[in-house]
């Protein structure tokens, strides 16, 4: 192993070189964010598959875009957006949203509970994969990304009593989802 393969690039080094084509840059730039953005994108996929996709979707536009960077805050958050922009736009594809009733709403807020810190992330990520796309997406983005309603109605093209008819029902659907997968445990011996 050569020293030189022991050093650890800057990023400006790594930006500047992606930027010039270097392939051993994009290589390293990949190998240092995909894990990371592998999350990302399982957060928002049906399924490890998607997941992929959207992360071969977002790398390629991570090195289109790669020149706009300021290096005006975290390049590492800069990369993250792009991959939620990237699973937003797949979601905005295929809009799976259903609106429900503020009745319903009203109910279904009354009865959720938070039982998701007893469970494994890895858990998590497989529960909430297992909801619809349209509450799987706003869940991700007022929870995990810190969107607020407002926000989401407009990147998603939906109302804000929509995106937070989807947070509801995506809670009660998630509870439901935990109790059945705490139950499970139990009974495995």
């Amino acid at each position: 192993m050569s020293a030189e393969s022991n050093q650890i690039i800057s990023e400006t080094d790594l930006i500047g070189g992606c930027i010039e084509g270097d392939r051993k840059m994009q290589y390293e730039l990949y190998q240092r964010f995909s894990p990371k953005m592998y999350g990302v994108c399982l957060r928002y996929a049906a399924n490890a598959e998607e997941a992929e996709d959207l992360l071969q979707e977002g790398f390629i536009k991570v090195f289109r875009k790669l020149a706009s960077f300021r290096s005006e805050g975290s390049f590492e958050g800069w990369i993250r957006r792009i991959f939620v922009n990237t699973a937003i736009e797949q979601f905005r594809r295929k809009t799976y949203l259903q609106p429900i009733t503020e009745r319903e709403e009203g109910t279904i807020e009354g009865k959720y509970l938070s039982v998701l810190d007893s469970l494994a992330e890895r858990d998590v990520i497989a529960l909430v994969q297992e909801l619809s796309p349209g509450y799987r997406t706003v869940f991700n983005m007022y929870v995990i990304e810190g969107y607020t309603h407002r926000e989401i109605a407009d990147a998603l093209g939906i109302s804000e009593g929509t995106s937070k008819s989807q947070l509801s029902r995506a809670k009660l659907i998630l509870q439901e989802l935990v109790r059945t997968h705490l139950e499970k445990r139990k009974k495995v011996p």
